[in-house]
């Protein structure tokens, strides 16, 4: 289809996006790598009369990595998160994620930020900053302000951004340890039935940190304080990593879907979740 009538705008610093934003309130909204907003503009699940398009604002496609922290603009692709050694350096689950986010043409033009910023309790990366505990920096007319990955999300498309605020970056510390990022998918290039995040690392043999987040499996992304507790101090047995599950299935609330019933989701959540943390148990 095609969408209903819009004014474009392609300002060149971010005090234009943020004068725009005010000046047309509820009608306008930011575009990144578009791969969100314009297929709903497309179907006509949404209208927006004043779109304004962030490619031109330098600064916001850089990837750095200093004193141990992560920051990523939030213009960069998931290409440039693949194809960056410092961050599969610093951060290796962030490449094994994207290289799981739709297809390489989606790749090459969706961006972190618009991956974050807009809600969708199915994309990747919103479980996956919950899970490293990332800082979201966000500007608007009265400055920047920084939000925690894990108090973000209210509900699904609804978030702690507000209308006239942008976000520039995200950062967190450069994580210890092993890592790994699972999915069960119908097909390449569709959203996860499931999908978890897991950072851990290893001290005397037994797990030291952990840190668990799940996607696609209730209206926000699903940080499990339970379920990382139910493996600190074990050896990441069968009875340790059966506990983590178990915390893990009572956090999450999945609803029936074409990617298929609720008993069938929970038993992919645990099955996905599993293989997650033995895979960065061997990795730690």
């Amino acid at each position: 289809m095609i969408p209903a009538a819009f004014e474009y705008y392609r300002p060149t610093d971010m005090a234009g996006v943020i004068a725009l934003l005010q000046e047309h309130g509820d009608d306008a909204r930011v575009i990144a790598g578009g791969h969100s907003l314009i297929p709903m503009m497309k179907l006509r699940m949404a209208e927006v009369p004043h779109l304004i398009d962030l490619q031109d604002i330098d600064g916001l496609g850089a990837i750095s990595v200093a004193d141990g922290v992560v920051r990523i603009g939030a213009m960069t692709t998931q290409h440039d998160i693949i194809n960056s050694d410092a961050l599969k350096a610093a951060a290796p689950i962030m490449k094994e994620a994207a290289l799981q986010i739709a297809d390489p043409q989606v790749r090459y033009m969706g961006t972190v930020g618009g991956n974050v910023a807009n809600g969708d309790p199915g994309n990747d990366m919103p479980g996956l900053m919950q899970c490293l505990n990332a800082q979201f920096h966000v500007t608007g007319p009265d400055g920047d302000r920084v939000i925690d990955a894990r108090e973000f999300y209210e509900a699904a498309y609804m978030t702690e951004r507000e209308d006239d605020e942008v976000l520039t970056a995200i950062s967190f510390a450069a994580p210890l340890g092993g890592y790994a990022y699972e999915k069960q998918k119908r097909k390449i290039g569709d959203y996860a039935t499931a999908a978890a995040a897991v950072q851990m690392s290893k001290d005397g043999g037994k797990v030291a940190t952990a840190s668990i987040a799940m996607t696609n499996l209730s209206d926000v992304p699903v940080w499990s304080k339970a379920a990382a507790e139910a493996l600190i101090g074990s050896t990441c047995d069968d009875a340790s990593l059966k506990a983590a599950i178990t915390a893990m299935l009572d956090d999450i609330d999945p609803t029936e879907d074409n990617r298929g019933p609720v008993a069938f989701k929970r038993h992919a959540a645990g099955i996905v979740l599993g293989r997650a943390i033995a895979r960065a148990w061997s990795r730690a």
